[in-house]
């Protein structure tokens, strides 16, 4: 388990792309239960080890995930998030051209909960959501394009979804409409970049996830 940052009031952890952050129906083990188990072996804890889920990021994407270690920290930081002082970045691989260099995608985003799967409308339609986010194209390779987003909102499978909308299906997304998936069933998308004031030491915290050594992260992290 690669930790990003550790103090008595909360950690980051860098997540691998096959890792839940919290339970399911599956029954696999969680994220969440991994680093209580952590906590309690490095800190001697035989009672119960407090862990506040913040936020979560999809099962096949990798990178930054943060926990709150006390309730007063997973207060303020829930607090954070709903009032977005958080700055969320991403890295994803695509295939085709985005629509432009950098700009900005809005959509209204409707989750179909049998399918878990959202879809995209120009349009409000009945149960919508505004969805918002900004990309820059980073680089490119000599097939795909590797862009930095930035959440503006935070929906049910946002990036996926407009990514998609826009013609830019992240690579591996067979849920949403890339042609192939990845060898080790990851799609090519990285919560890469968090930044945010301390909950209780009132500093600012960067977070940054190192990129997977896997599929095409593997080549671009040295350029990184």
């Amino acid at each position: 388990m690669e930790i990003l940052y550790e103090d008595n009031h909360i950690i980051a952890v860098n997540k691998k792309n096959t890792e839940l952050v919290q339970g399911d129906q599956t029954g696999d083990e969680p994220l969440s239960d991994r680093v209580k188990k952590y906590l309690a072996h490095k800190y001697h804890k035989t009672g119960n080890v407090f862990l506040g889920v913040v936020h979560r990021i999809d099962r096949p994407v990798s990178g930054a995930v943060l926990f709150a270690r006390t309730s007063k920290s997973l207060g303020r930081l829930n607090k954070m998030f709903q009032e977005k002082q958080v700055t969320k970045k991403y890295l994803a691989v695509v295939r085709n051209t985005p629509p432009a260099e950098e700009g900005i995608l809005f959509n209204y985003l409707k989750k179909n909960e049998k399918q878990n799967k959202s879809y995209a409308y120009d349009e409000q339609v009945k149960g919508s959501k505004e969805a918002s986010l900004s990309y820059r194209l980073l680089m490119r390779t000599d097939r795909y394009y590797i862009l930095e987003i930035e959440l503006h909102t935070g929906r049910h499978h946002q990036i996926r979804c407009q990514l998609a909308k826009a013609g830019c299906p992240v690579k591996g997304d067979l849920k949403y409409g890339f042609p192939r998936s990845n060898a080790d069933g990851s799609i090519s998308l990285h919560a890469w970049k968090l930044k945010f004031n301390h909950p209780v030491k009132n500093q600012e915290i960067e977070l940054i996830a190192p990129l997977p050594d896997n599929d095409i992260w593997g080549r671009i992290r040295p350029m990184i």
